[in-house]
């Protein structure tokens, strides 16, 4: 069955995120039905989305779930055949719905089907090893995985997946350790491992801000949150598909690094590098100790 607009749900994973949200809402067609999980408990956001527009149903968390948390619950919630998840910085161009609907109607074995980033020096996209692009970029390609701000799957072949990885529907689509970075990595690497197919289709274009689906008044918090995660699940991705002594081996000289970093910086007085190196060797650490993702920024609800 190819994507239609009555058989396509958007999730949309938010954590004060009001700056961004209401842009990326308004680019989306208003027949198209959207999730919007707020990972905290939030009512005056969830109530002032839902007042707004007629196609958004806002879910509050109550915690910051992280990014394959939300998704996680905002999935659940789905009940079409399809459903695109975006991050509340993500502006659709116009035709990029049409497109990822013509597409379907192309491929008829794809797990997951992703627009293409406007950005082209920061491609959404990972080739396998050694593999050029050959195509002239207007016609759906395969690729290794896809950035977790704009993924589309086909539910049902997914959901195959999860039940051939657990023998037990209900197990999660994203690894919720992630807590942030790489959860759509592991997730694509999960459903290639299986034979399944992951598509760009380029002439679907989005644009992605990047590092603005929080307000930026939270910036520095969120940037050590990012610090601290982005080693600590490096790591664990690592241990999960390839063993411990790649995890520590790999990430052993980014750790010294970040020590040696925060040190000079600690000497010098720059707190604000200072806390930056130390965050990352704080990641790897726990990581390396077995310890879960459980850094959060200092932010009050």
């Amino acid at each position: 069955m190819s994507i239609s607009r009555q058989n396509l749900s958007i999730v949309i994973v938010t954590f004060k995120s009001e700056a961004v949200i209401h842009k990326c809402i308004k680019s989306i067609d208003k027949k198209i039905k959207i999730i919007v999980v707020e990972n905290s408990n939030n009512l005056k956001f969830k109530q002032e989305l839902e007042n707004k527009y007629e196609n958004v149903m806002c879910t509050l968390s109550s915690k910051n779930l992280g990014m394959g948390g939300g998704n996680n619950l905002g999935l659940k919630l789905v009940n079409t055949e399809f459903a695109l998840i975006l991050n509340p910085d993500v502006i659709l161009n116009e035709s990029a719905i049409n497109e990822l609907i013509a597409a379907s109607q192309k491929i008829s074995s794809f797990t997951v089907l992703a627009p293409i980033s406007s950005n082209i020096n920061y491609p959404n996209y990972k080739l396998d090893k050694n593999e050029i692009l050959k195509n002239d970029l207007k016609k759906p390609f395969k690729v290794k995985s896809v950035d977790g701000f704009a993924m589309l799957f086909n539910k049902t072949r997914l959901d195959k997946i999860i039940k051939n990885e657990n023998h037990n529907i209900s197990q999660n689509y994203f690894d919720e350790n992630f807590f942030m970075y790489l959860e759509n990595d592991d997730l694509c690497k999960r459903i290639r491992d299986q034979k399944e197919n992951i598509f760009i289709v380029p002439n679907s274009k989005v644009v992605h801000l990047g590092g603005g689906a929080v307000d930026v008044k939270y910036e520095r918090e969120i940037e050590l949150s990012r610090n601290w995660h982005w080693i600590w699940s490096k790591f664990y991705f690592n241990k999960k598909h390839y063993g411990y002594l790649k995890a520590f081996i790999t990430g052993l000289p980014k750790f010294i690094s970040s020590l040696v970093k925060s040190a000079f910086f600690l000497v010098f007085q720059n707190k604000i590098k200072y806390l930056k190196y130390s965050k990352r060797a704080a990641g790897f650490y726990n990581a390396a100790k077995g310890n879960s993702s459980w850094y959060r920024p200092r932010i009050d609800f």
